[in-house]
């Protein structure tokens, strides 16, 4: 066998060699499952008592409730429902939500909120705040942060495609609340308000409009 030949059947082994390797990696994912020879995204796959992620644990639904939970369920429903919906997007969300709509209620600025509030909390806050405008109170508040936050129950209905995710939070933030004449009636400009909320966010999953609503709150 002549050396032209010789390589190139060295060359085709390893091109055998190569593209058997990219197979595998191609079908796998981050986590601790062994590589797998399919390339295809987890499938939500539901059986008669509970619902799993084809190809193992989903962290992104495991690292915030607990594994065969009512919320745990609910969740993998609304990823079967809506691949594109991640759990973890969906609190980075709601930390920037919870921030945005309790400054603008602290601030009597609900028209900027509006969208993101259900009818009942929308009046809800339009109450108080036209009592405190009555009152001839104002509120000068500061957002420090959000010392925790976690996930704290998710409903799902399959009959309607509709989710609900409370999420608990304590944030901390300056509250002063000021008269007429401008004297302090509450709170302290120095000191640091930690604030205890637990508030539920809905949507429907599978439609066209991506925004979550403030449907209820609570601590």
């Amino acid at each position: 066998m002549n050396s032209p030949i010789l390589q190139l059947l060295v060359l085709a082994g390893i091109a055998v060699f190569l593209i058997l390797r990219l197979k595998n990696v191609l079908g796998t994912r981050d986590g601790f499952e062994p590589p797998r020879e399919i390339d295809a995204k987890p499938v939500a796959k539901r059986g008669p008592d509970l619902e799993v992620i084809e190809g193992g644990p989903d962290r992104d639904i495991l690292d915030h409730v607990e594994e065969g939970s009512e919320s745990a369920l609910a969740l993998a429903s609304m990823k079967s429902a809506e691949p594109g919906f991640g759990v973890t997007d969906f609190l980075q969300g709601a930390r920037g939500a919870y921030e945005m709509i309790l400054m603008a209620f602290e601030k009597g600025d609900l028209a900027s909120i509006k969208p993101f509030l259900g009818d009942e909390v929308y009046e809800t806050f339009a109450e108080v705040v036209e009592a405190r405008e009555k009152q001839g109170l104002s509120i000068e508040s500061e957002f420090v942060g959000i010392r925790e936050m976690g996930l704290h129950r998710a409903n799902f209905d399959p009959d309607t495609s509709d989710g609900e995710i409370a999420v608990r939070f304590v944030g901390e933030l300056t509250h002063v609340v000021r008269d007429r004449a401008g004297d302090i009636v509450e709170g302290s400009e120095s000191q640091i308000k930690r604030q205890k909320d637990i508030w539920t966010f809905a949507r429907k999953l599978g439609s066209n409009d991506p925004n979550w609503q403030l449907v209820a709150t609570g601590e």
